[in-house]
């Protein structure tokens, strides 16, 4: 178990205050950032990493764009297009990594 940078797993100011408040307890991101057990410290509180697994965007549910601050898949399609500018398209084929966390 080691603490890793929080900047490393939570892109900006906005996801650490929604993971302090509660609002965003996972992000699947394109990389691995930690295992189980490693923790980050946002803003005074410690989260601990509760599960780390490989997934495809195809896998994700309307629970995991909730447990993401999104009312719902579509809406969190709309924001992964909208945050990456265009960038992005979605793939249900595309390999991600789900960083499931809580605080401690």
């Amino acid at each position: 178990m080691s603490e890793f940078d929080p900047a490393d797993l939570l892109p900006n100011d906005r996801v650490k205050r929604a993971a302090v408040d509660g609002d965003v307890t996972q992000l699947h991101r394109g990389n691995r950032y930690g295992e189980p057990g490693d923790t980050f410290v946002v803003d005074g509180v410690t989260f601990e990493l509760t599960e780390v697994t490989e997934r495809t965007l195809g896998d994700l549910t309307d629970e995991d764009a909730r447990r993401e601050g999104s009312a719902s898949l579509e809406a969190y399609k709309e924001r992964m297009v909208r945050v990456h500018g265009g960038n992005f398209e979605w793939d249900d084929g595309a390999e991600v990594v789900c960083h499931r966390f809580e605080p401690v």
